[in-house]
Order: structure tokens, then C-alpha cells, then sequence
């Protein structure tokens, strides 16, 4: 098979330059094939059927440092090209097991595109595959450093909001005590502890909400939920502050709409968006709650006239601790919580939060929840309606 190309080509280039350059040639392209028929070696067996069931970015280099096998997580990564890495950290650390004796694994930190400076941070495991090949198994870490910085700025902002009223507590205490012979000074220093207290068990049990609604088994045991009882539960937990800044709260849109899950989660959630529309809202105003079914979704709308969100902060005001105007939540008590509680307890129900907002013309928080329906509760492995 190689002579029946080689020969015509070796006759070609004799009639042209002579026997020599003839055999130049002919040894030239014997070389190229050898070369070709190196690269595409296979390597040990299994280890294809390996690379093509790891999840992990994985690859396999021959001593020309040329990717053979790779995974698909390794390509999705941008590690390889035309079978050549890409990162030239990787071809040192390669170069490194070839002259070690045994695996090595390096943190490296691998750039995420040919421009810009930003890089991907990663686990590279490397060792030796048979006597000719190298194999890589990399772990990209972004996720997991990112959950470990959510977790810290956590801890902080709970260390944060607990010692506020702690801290106030503790100053109303040593007040109280020197003000013993006064009774008005007595009431008020009470009634500031009271306030404080009240804050701090709220930002508490806000706490242990969020971690529940953060449980795999938030949703363990769903039921027949009726909407029009949630909304009037939630309209009623609020009508106390409502009354305290004369705004009314009025409900519209459809009766009898039903969805599978737990009321008393929705109900936190319907409440905190009320709550939340009280608290920026001038005194006087209006807040609307519509409940409307739009296809296979149940949609509650909570619409306020208030001070609105700036479309930079329309992204972040479901983070936890979060809030657009610092100064009102500090004045009004919240805790920067209740809108993460209310994303949570809607995901958990397979549902979704949509904001709309203008600055200076209100706020129209939807709550998008499946309705009951023999579908939903077949997903849900219910008995329908």
C-alpha cells in the first residue's frame, strides 16, 4: 500500500533532481507517515470509555505533548485545541511528572480565554498513564470558592445584624439601671429594649427560615393550597403596620385559584412583599395584591406606589442581607432577608419571582406558582383534586 504512492513519487523527483534528492524525499514522507501513525497510537485500553464518562475535565498527552483523548468537560473548559493544550502551565506540570517518579497536583490558576487578565481557578491532578502518556484530571474550584465567599459574607452579615440590637440591649440595660429612681425614664428605656428585642427575634427566626427553605426537604409533604386564604392571611398579618402609616391595602383579580405545596411558607412570602411595600411606601398610599391564572401558572402580584428600585439594584434585591435604602431598613428594623426568603420559598415551589420597577412610580413584585392540576400532581406524586 505505501509503495504503490511512494514509487510514482520518487520517479517524479528522480527525473527532476537525480537519485539523491529521490531518496531525501522518499525517507521525508516515510517519516511524516511514521509520525501520523504515532499520533493517532491508541492508548491503553479502557482508558477511552474513562475519559468519555468523567464528568471532571480529563486529559491524555503523548511524550510530544500532543492531546490524544480528552473528555468533554476538558474541551467545554478550554484546555484543548487542535490537540494542543493551551495553558502552558499544563505543559510544564506534564513536563514535571515526565521527570518525577511519581503523581503530582498543583492549584494553578488557568486563564478563561486567549484576552483579558480573568482566570479560572483549578485542581490539576497529573501522572503517568503506561510508559509513553501523561494523564491530566482537572477540578475547576470557581463554584466551590464561590459558595465558600457567599458562606463567609454570610456569617459576616449575620455577626453584623445580630450585634446591632444586641449591642443596643446592652446600652438600654445600663440605662435602665441608672434611671431606676425615674419611672418615665424606666417605660422608655423598656419599651426601646422591647423594640430591640422584637428585632432581634425577628432577624432570628428569619435566619431559621431561610436554612429550612434552603433544606432539600423544604417541600416534603405538599397540599391543596388556597390562594385566596394566603393573601387574606397575609393582608391581615400587615394591617396593623398599614393602619400605623394609613395605607390601605386593597386585593383584586381571581377567586378560588389553588396550588400543591406548603401555605405557610406562602404565606411568609405574600407577607414579606406586603411588608416589605408597607415599608417603602410613603404614609397614605396604596398597595394592590392581584391574583390572576395565566395558563398552567398561578400569579400574585404585589403593587406598590413607593420610591421604586434603580434598574442596578433590580438584580440584587433577592441576595440575603441586601438592601436598596439602608438608612429606611435600619429606621424600620428590616433585615435585608425577606425578599431572599421569598425567591426561596417560590423556587421551592417550581415557581419564579419577576420585579418590575421605576424610580419614584412603585414597585410590582409576581409571584409565578404551577396551579393544581392532575399534571402537577402527578409530578408531585399527589392524588389530584
Amino acid at each position: 500500500m505505501q509503495s504503490a504512492w511512494l514509487v510514482p513519487l520518487a520517479m517524479l523527483f528522480g527525473l527532476a533532481a537525480g537519485t539523491g534528492l529521490t531518496l531525501l524525499v522518499v525517507l521525508s514522507v516515510r517519516r511524516g507517515h511514521e509520525a501520523a501513525e504515532a499520533a493517532t497510537e491508541d492508548v491503553p485500553d479502557g482508558v477511552e470509555g474513562m475519559l468519555d464518562a468523567l464528568g471532571a475535565p480529563a486529559l491524555v498527552v503523548d511524550p510530544s505533548n500532543t492531546v490524544v483523548k480528552h473528555s468533554p468537560g476538558a474541551a467545554a473548559l478550554g484546555l484543548v485545541h487542535a490537540r494542543a493544550l493551551l495553558s502552558q502551565a499544563l505543559v510544564d506540570l506534564v513536563e514535571e511528572v515526565r521527570r518525577g517518579d511519581g503523581p503530582v497536583v498543583r492549584e494553578l490558576s488557568l486563564s478563561r480565554g486567549p484576552f483579558g487578565s480573568a482566570a479560572r481557578p483549578v485542581v490539576v491532578r497529573a501522572a503517568r498513564l503506561g510508559i509513553r502518556y501523561v494523564l491530566l484530571l482537572v477540578e475547576d474550584r470557581s463554584e466551590a470558592l464561590r459558595l465558600e465567599e457567599v458562606r463567609r459574607d454570610f456569617v459576616a452579615n449575620i455577626s453584623h445584624e445580630l450585634k446591632t440590637p444586641i449591642g443596643a440591649i446592652t446600652l438600654l440595660s445600663e440605662a435602665l439601671d441608672s434611671a431606676a429612681d425615674d419611672p418615665q425614664g424606666v417605660r422608655r428605656f423598656a419599651a426601646r429594649m422591647s423594640t430591640e428585642a422584637q428585632r432581634l427575634s425577628r432577624i432570628t427566626q428569619e435566619i431559621i427560615d431561610l436554612s429550612r427553605l434552603q433544606a432539600a426537604d423544604a417541600l416534603k409533604s405538599p397540599e391543596l393550597v388556597h390562594i385566596d386564604h394566603v393573601v387574606a392571611s397575609a393582608i391581615d398579618q400587615n394591617s396593623v403596620a398599614a393602619a400605623a402609616h394609613r395605607i390601605e391595602v386593597r386585593r383584586g383579580g381571581e377567586k378560588r385559584t389553588t396550588v400543591y405545596g406548603d401555605e405557610a411558607l406562602l404565606i411568609m412570602a405574600v407577607h414579606n412583599l406586603i411588608a416589605n411595600a408597607i415599608q417603602y411606601s410613603p404614609d397614605g398610599g396604596r398597595i394592590g395584591v392581584g391574583v390572576r391564572r395565566v395558563d398552567d401558572l398561578v400569579e400574585i402580584a404585589v403593587t406598590d406606589q413607593g420610591i421604586g428600585i434603580a434598574e442596578e439594584d433590580r438584580d440584587r434585591v433577592f441576595e440575603r442581607f441586601y438592601r436598596v435604602d439602608r438608612a429606611r431598613s435600619r429606621n424600620t428594623g428590616g433585615s435585608g432577608l425577606g425578599l431572599a426568603i421569598v425567591k426561596h420559598v417560590v423556587q421551592n415551589h417550581g415557581g419564579e419571582v419577576r420585579l418590575w420597577s421605576q424610580p419614584g412610580r412603585g414597585s410590582t413584585f409576581t409571584l409565578r406558582i404551577p396551579a393544581a392540576s392532575e399534571a402537577r400532581a402527578a409530578a408531585l406524586g399527589l392524588e389530584s383534586a
